[in-house]
């Protein structure tokens, strides 16, 4: 059965920690710092990391005939193993199956979010959709997974109000970079303009220049939403938003190593200088959350004064 596992993709059950974020900004906005509140969390992560192995599944086994054609996917169990289409598709509606039941028992909208994203799934990898064969398409739509995410992880805590919209928009555009940062790494190592687009149909448009075009317009995007939020919320988070930008540019650095985690963002985590990077605006949030600066309230009123 090794093989059959292997396509739920476990080792990628770590992306789901993408909730988190939205139940921090739950944890701000609605004033319920409860630390008992986080076992909230423990269903929905389980609903998300099932509906993301269900589609998992189907991505693999729909993705076979591709994935021949990439350096180290033509190593996937599908694509090197004699696998029964019965058992893989028993495995992929016994995941979402379980997944949504996980999810209903968390809450009603948790299980709204979660049927959304096994719903962006079938978008995404079955035809006649597969928005994954359609530039630009390709990634908005994966991307979007990442605001569901932030939605599940909102509703795990509060469901008594919606998220502000800046912060999902901005969230949104924040996976899109990471995504045509994944394609931008992988059309670089796969380094030949036709085994890329046998692999991936979108890579027919795509190339090196463009890729990096639009990863700068994402980027640019979810630091103007993001920054949005953050300044709304409060004055002092404006000094967050350099340290973002940042954050992109160094990502992009990454993506320009041979074999660079930039195209299994699951491995991120292994990533030192990110991670410390991470951490340390980690640090300037909680610094930035306790501590006024009266100098930026002055700076940056809108009162009109006599000159």
């Amino acid at each position: 059965m090794k093989k059959y596992i292997r396509i739920m993709r476990i080792d990628h059950w770590i992306k789901q920690l993408f909730i988190l974020p939205g139940a921090g900004v739950s944890f701000l906005i609605a004033e319920m710092y409860i630390p008992s509140r986080l076992k909230l969390l423990v269903l929905p992560f389980i609903s998300t990391c099932l509906i993301a192995s269900a589609n998992y599944v189907i991505n693999e086994w729909l993705d076979a005939e591709f994935d021949r054609f990439h350096p180290s996917k033509k190593h996937r169990s599908v694509v090197e193993n004699d696998m029964k289409k019965s058992v893989v598709y028993g495995m992929y509606a016994l995941l979402t199956l379980a997944g949504l039941a996980v999810g209903w028992l968390a809450s009603f909208p948790v299980f709204i979010c979660e049927l959304w994203l096994w719903i962006m799934g079938i978008v995404y990898n079955v035809r006649p959709l597969r928005t994954k064969d359609v530039p630009i398409l390709d990634v908005l739509s994966e991307s979007l997974n990442n605001a569901i995410r932030f939605l599940i992880g909102w509703y795990a805590i509060t469901n008594n109000y919606f998220p502000p919209s800046s912060i999902i928009i901005g969230y949104w555009f924040g996976g899109a970079f990471l995504m045509d940062v994944k394609r931008f790494s992988e059309y670089r190592m796969i380094g030949d303009k036709s085994t890329a687009s046998r692999y991936r149909k979108s890579f027919a448009f795509y190339d090196e220049r463009k890729l990096l075009c639009i990863a700068c317009f994402y980027a640019m995007l979810s630091s103007f939403f993001t920054g949005v939020f953050l300044i709304k919320y409060r004055i002092e988070f404006i000094l967050l938003v350099p340290l973002l930008v940042t954050l992109f540019c160094y990502y992009l650095y990454i993506a320009y190593r041979e074999d660079s985690a930039a195209q299994a963002p699951e491995k991120l985590f292994k990533e030192k200088g990110l991670m410390i990077f991470v951490g340390l605006i980690l640090i300037a949030f909680a610094l930035l959350l306790h501590f006024n600066i009266p100098v930026l309230h002055e700076l940056l009123s809108y009162e009109l004064r006599e000159m």
